[in-house]
């Protein structure tokens, strides 16, 4: 069987139609394939530079924070003795800091899940019957 494509006399066979067509589609789906790497990319790309971006005003908000602290030692040694100032300051510090962690530690464990034995037991229990839908 053959059929007409293009001008006359340029008769191409069913076997040869269909190679074309399976090149065709290996083309277009190399050519999508290489669009979805080309987007992928430039996204890849935004999302560095906003963790870089993220990252460095982390930096800075740790840097900011110890200001503030000096600040805060400053401003009660105008009250107190310097050494008085930063014990107070450390003291609440540290109490902050204890605070944070524990209400850290409940959270993991709230949120921590314990051995999934309902979902193991389902396991078993499938596979028995795979089992037994085998040997029947």
């Amino acid at each position: 069987m053959t059929t007409q494509s293009g001008p006359p006399g340029d008769e191409k066979s069913l076997g040869q139609l269909v190679s074309e067509i399976s090149e065709q589609a290996a083309r277009l789906v190399r050519a999508e394939i290489d669009l979805a790497k080309a987007e992928i990319t430039g996204r890849a790309q935004q999302l560095g530079l906003g963790a870089a971006l993220v990252a460095v005003g982390g930096v800075l908000a740790l840097y900011l924070l110890a200001a503030g602290i000096a600040l805060t030692v400053i401003v009660l040694d105008l009250w107190v003795d310097l050494w008085l100032a930063a014990l107070i300051v450390c003291v609440l510090l540290a109490i902050v800091i204890a605070i944070l962690v524990l209400v850290g530690i409940n959270r993991i464990k709230a949120g921590s899940p314990p051995t999934p034995a309902k979902a193991i037991e389902g396991v078993h229990e499938d596979i028995a019957t795979v089992k037994a839908g085998f040997s029947a």
